[in-house]
């Protein structure tokens, strides 16, 4: 699944980046790395932007960005990130 598809309290593990040159490299600086975990917290009106928990951070990123990430969606257990 893409990671504007989770929605606010869903935790997953990033598995990989579609995106390329000058984006790819700005999510990668800010966190969204393979194997990274992380965390919807907040949901906008329109879905758009979202805020996600990467690496002690809250990040927001436009549908359009998150779009460009693919994630492993973790079980329906409380998701607690550091």
């Amino acid at each position: 699944m893409r990671l504007d598809m989770l929605k606010a309290g869903q935790c997953a593990v990033i598995r990989r980046l579609t995106c390329t040159g000058e984006l790819r490299r700005r999510l990668q600086e800010l966190g969204f790395v393979p194997g990274q975990r992380v965390k919807c917290v907040l949901d906008s009106p329109f879905e758009d932007p979202k805020g996600f928990f990467v690496r002690g951070a809250v990040i927001a990123l436009r549908k359009n960005q998150a779009k460009e990430i693919f994630v492993d969606k973790e079980g329906e257990a409380p998701c607690v990130l550091h």
